[in-house]
């Protein structure tokens, strides 16, 4: 099995929609960290999972400098966020997402 992680670095703000009280409904920013993680039993012709450029194009370019409540149709939240992109990059199966120091989530495929 091979494995590769790819570490993206995005700017953007957000404003969460919550059912109860908090800073966090007022729009605001990050600088967030995306951690990409994909695996594949065999490499392409070109001798990759897939190119780190590829990675960079399906999530950074759409996300960074943007409000994520206008390019997202869901809640942005870290978690939701870390969804989009197990979904939207070919052979992910983990991606983490670090909105702030400490404040880390994760989705993950298991069963792939």
């Amino acid at each position: 099995m091979y494995y590769l992680e790819k570490k993206i670095e995005i700017s953007a703000c957000h404003r969460l929609e919550l059912d109860y009280e908090s800073k966090c409904t007022r729009l605001h920013g990050h600088n967030w960290t995306i951690t990409i993680y994909c695996r594949s039993e065999k490499l392409d012709s070109n001798g990759m999972i897939i190119d780190f450029s590829e990675i960079k194009r399906l999530v950074k370019e759409p996300l960074d400098h943007q409000n994520l409540n206008d390019v997202l149709p869901f809640n942005p939240t870290a978690e939701n966020l870390a969804r989009w992109c197990v979904e939207r990059v070919p052979h992910c199966y983990k991606a983490t997402v670090q909105e702030s120091e400490g404040n880390i989530a994760s989705y993950v495929i298991d069963n792939e």
